[in-house]
């Protein structure tokens, strides 16, 4: 991921708040998963279903990691999270983390609330966004508030398209996403 250019267009993008007399909030949709498992990759789908919303087209596979859809709003999609994500994740005032789960939470399509809390994993490559956030936090200095939305995946295979019944929750994953970008309206919607 090169942060240094995606930092530079949103520097570019984001003028000084002090300058201007504005405050912006700045918005990260951070989706992870494996693009080529099929379902596991739904974050990719879904970080497109909300650009599309704002007339931004990503490309059907990632070829670029982030994509900045507005001033306020950036997208970085990987296929898993890593403590350097942690560096890109503290330069934001909120992150929605869009993920897979494999029916391991009751819900099909879980959204919950994260605090940051570095938790213990058995897998030496796998990452929490509560471990990411907790990174950030004491690396970086700066917690963004959280919220992690993972939707039931149904089919594994080597492939890139989605199960049906994943494909209709990730439908609805778009629409709780573009509701909160709503709901936050004079902080992400009217820098479209």
């Amino acid at each position: 991921m090169d942060f240094d250019r995606v930092r530079a267009e949103l520097e570019a993008a984001n003028p000084d708040p002090i300058e201007t007399g504005h405050i912006r909030m700045k918005l990260l949709l951070f989706g992870y998963g494996n693009i080529d498992r099929q379902d596991d990759g739904v974050a990719w789908h879904i970080l497109r279903g909300v650009a599309e919303h704002y007339q931004v087209m990503l490309p059907t596979v990632p070829e670029e990691s982030n994509c900045v859809l507005s001033p306020a709003i950036t997208t970085t999609f990987a296929l898993q999270l890593t403590p350097e994500s942690a560096e890109w994740v503290a330069e934001f005032d909120e992150a929605i983390f869009i993920d897979a789960h494999t029916g391991s939470v009751a819900d099909l399509l879980h959204v919950e609330e994260l605090n940051a809390n570095f938790q213990t994993s058995p897998f030496t490559h796998h990452l929490t966004p509560q471990s990411c956030l907790a990174l950030a936090g004491s690396l970086y200095g700066k917690t963004p508030k959280a919220t992690l939305i993972s939707v039931r995946g149904y089919e594994f295979g080597f492939a890139q398209n989605l199960s049906k019944q994943t494909e209709d929750l990730a439908r609805q994953a778009v629409r709780v996403i573009i509701s909160k970008i709503d709901q936050a309206g004079d902080f992400f919607a009217r820098h479209l």
